[in-house]
């Protein structure tokens, strides 16, 4: 599991941010949002501007580093932060693999262009390499991976390079960490179905609904949240399959369904295509749902409990300790990223309200 990362330098981010997974706290309820002592779960909050969607685009530079998945490469185009002197972005990730710590810490001047990489195993040096140095450090590599050839390297990841062409124990944690980055996703409001990593593409995005009894699953997904409709599939005039309101006139589902239930359509897509995802990250899911359903969403997701799962939301209904907890309740501000436990000198209990509290300014700094 992912257990810190940090960011500085990248869009918004002129200074430091961190998101410290470790960080959770002693609550005794809802501790299905904590697994191995790490938060698995939880919701930022911010106002308009302060960077949650950048904070998530951060958080997956990595996919694009290490991996082929897709990263959409508009949304990355302004790289560096505008305001700071400093032409670079750093950014660190520690992982948590069966008590195996790695951390992977790199810096750039543009999506594509290292400054620094640095990759440790346990605290050991594997990878070392910087611009001012004449040849990168790979003692450490080299020592577990003896037989991989350095010759067809480039300027790209070493540490990715390293992975992709080293044979080593199946479940070693360098192979682990690749897993787990491979099956990151980042879904950008599910009504546009933008997202980052873990498929090259979404070409089956209108015809996998045809699979299995996935038809048959959604219009019951759709009547547990209130949307009285039944599905049915149909040919058009070219003899392509396409889903259909079952009506006396069947009605095309993406042109006449609402921005709410398209979007349930995509929660739904990614839930039964990426059954394996490691970190979920759902910016502005609920944009277009009713607030019963925005915490249903919330409720169902968690019952993931494999997956670390972040969502963005300006939906204070869901502030509360029936869904989750204060620690694991988080507000990204100028001056950081903090939960709501550490936001606030009050012993926060599972009786407070902490909508009334968000709202009355009890967490701001």
């Amino acid at each position: 599991m992912l257990k810190r990362f940090e960011v500085q330098g990248f869009k918004n981010f002129k200074d430091k941010v961190i998101l410290d997974f470790s960080d959770s706290s002693e609550y005794k309820f809802n501790t299905q949002c904590i697994s191995n002592k790490l938060i698995r779960e939880m919701i930022i909050y911010g106002k308009n501007g302060v960077g949650k969607t950048n904070f998530g685009l951060a958080l997956f530079d990595i996919v694009g580093t290490l991996t082929d998945k897709n990263v959409g490469d508009d949304l990355y185009s302004r790289y560096l932060n505008a305001d700071s002197l400093d032409r670079y972005a750093s950014f660190k990730y520690v992982f948590e693999f069966d008590k195996n710590i790695i951390e992977y810490f790199y810096v750039k001047s543009s999506k594509d262009e290292f400054i620094e990489e640095t990759l440790t195993l346990n605290y050991k040096i594997l990878i070392n390499r910087n611009i001012n140095l004449t040849e990168p450090d790979l003692t450490g590599i080299s020592e577990i991976t003896p037989t991989l050839n350095w010759k067809y390297k480039d300027e790209r990841s070493l540490v990715a390079y390293a992975i992709h062409n080293s044979s080593l124990e199946p479940d070693h944690p360098l192979y682990k960490l690749m897993d787990y980055v491979s099956h990151m996703l980042w879904v950008r409001n599910l009504n546009y179905n933008r997202y980052v990593g873990y498929k090259t593409n979404t070409l089956d995005y209108y015809s996998f609904i045809f699979e299995k009894k996935y038809l048959k699953e959604f219009e019951n997904f759709l009547n547990e949240n209130d949307i009285d409709e039944h599905l049915v599939a149909r040919e058009n005039e070219e003899g392509k399959k396409e889903l259909c309101f079952d009506k006396t006139v069947p009605l095309n589902f993406f042109k006449t369904a609402s921005s709410g239930t398209i979007s349930l359509y995509t929660s739904f897509y990614w839930m039964k295509t990426c059954p394996d995802i490691s970190l979920f990250f759902l910016d502005e899911f609920d944009s277009f749902y009713h607030f019963e359903l925005s915490e249903a969403i919330v409720k169902l997701l968690g019952k993931m409990t494999k997956t670390q799962v972040i969502f963005t939301s300006h939906n204070t209904n869901l502030l509360s300790n029936s869904i989750m907890r204060p620690d694991c309740f988080f507000i990204l501000t100028k001056g950081g990223l903090k939960s709501f436990a550490n936001s606030t000198k009050r012993e926060l209990r599972e009786g407070h309200n902490l909508e009334k509290l968000y709202q009355s300014g009890e967490f701001n700094e």
